[in-house]
């Protein structure tokens, strides 16, 4: 049986298992904000239709001095990307036929880019069911790498890192020459978000992956954008198509940007929702990962596979995301996007019957 490698598009889960697709669902394996694009993208759609007679700003130039202000960088250390996918593919065509190290469980794109670009990969697993990080047990695993891939916070669990492991991390990779790659996707989500973006200046191996698709729910879009010193800027600039940001994402960007209030209200939300969500969960005996963002993982400790779990739900029209392909995990959890408050009582309702009846 093969399953869809992402969430989102639940019909290819639907019928990777043989399920009929019941006529209403709710998708639990997305983990965009739960209220959708911020109202200034909605209201604007129809003027910015014009724009799509013309070329977009190759160099997105008003969108990186916001994202310069934001950040509190320099513009000749951002580059922008159709999505952190297009992003990480980038890396990993300046990396070719190198050595790839993968913190796992971590995002699949980074296996699959790497492996398309020729390159050796290794996984690093973090301790099982609890996924804690050590520097200095990692350093002993670098010797043979020229670049180590981590996801903070990390997906799928939901956990972050603090800046204090982070900079242990890149002072390992540094004294090993190896570039030290933080997909910072859901990051956003964070109230107390820790970057290490105000060192990228410093260091000749440090790269920043961020993505606007998640806490500004533009999916569809596709816009991201990566942080380096400006030598490896330079490097991976050279190596992108021309116009490869639409004008559309343009302008979505630059209005995402400026909605403080958004991102304020946003963060509170799923921090009360995400809380309440696990303190239930926890209740009715199921195990859960320590997120601090704005999706969870989920296991039913008397199974090993979760794959009864995922039938049941499915067939209720609940679509979790399986973690089928997350090394390390391989199937014994799920994972669940935190939904508007209706929804997430729906699951809660499912997951207590489950328990009832099984």
């Amino acid at each position: 049986m093969k399953l869809p490698s992402h969430g989102s598009n639940p019909s290819y889960l639907y019928q990777a298992f043989e399920i009929p697709l019941p006529d209403k669902i709710i998708d639990f394996s997305v983990n965009l904000n739960p209220f959708g694009p911020p109202l200034k993208i909605k209201e604007s759609w129809s003027a910015w239709l014009p724009l799509i007679e013309d070329y977009p700003d190759p160099h997105g130039t008003e969108l990186i001095q916001l994202i310069s202000e934001t950040e509190g960088i320099d513009t000749e250390n951002i580059l922008l990307g159709n999505g952190a996918a297009e992003l990480i593919s980038l890396v990993l065509n300046y990396l070719a036929e190198k050595h790839i190290g993968i913190i796992q469980p971590a995002f699949s794109e980074y296996e699959k880019a790497a492996r398309a670009n020729r390159c050796h990969v290794t996984y690093i697993h973090l301790p099982k069911d609890n996924w804690s990080l050590d520097a200095e047990t990692l350093s002993g695993k670098l010797d043979s790498l020229d670049a180590l891939f981590f996801c903070n916070p990390n997906n799928p669990t939901g956990i972050s890192y603090s800046s204090a492991i982070l900079l242990d991390m890149l002072k390992v990779c540094e004294k090993h020459h190896c570039y030290l790659i933080i997909d910072e996707a859901f990051l956003d989500f964070l109230e107390d978000g820790q970057s290490l973006s105000h060192f990228i200046t410093e260091s000749n191996y440090l790269i920043i992956l961020r993505s606007l698709t998640k806490m500004y729910a533009i999916a569809g879009l596709r816009l991201g954008f990566l942080m380096t010193n400006q030598k490896l800027l330079e490097k991976l600039q050279r190596m992108q198509p021309h116009w490869n940001v639409n004008a559309l994402a343009l302008e979505a960007g630059k209005a995402a940007l400026k909605d403080k209030d958004y991102v304020y209200q946003t963060k509170l939300y799923v921090r009360k929702e995400r809380e309440r969500m696990i303190y239930e969960l926890k209740h009715l005996g199921y195990q859960l990962s320590e997120s601090k963002v704005n999706f969870y993982l989920l296991r039913d400790p008397s199974l090993h596979n979760q794959s009864p779990l995922i039938h049941y739900l499915m067939q209720k029209g609940i679509v979790p995301r399986h973690t089928e392909n997350y090394p390390g995990l391989n199937g014994r959890w799920l994972r669940f996007a935190v939904r508007q408050q209706d929804d997430n009582n729906i699951l809660l309702e499912a997951l207590t019957a489950w328990k009832q009846e099984s």
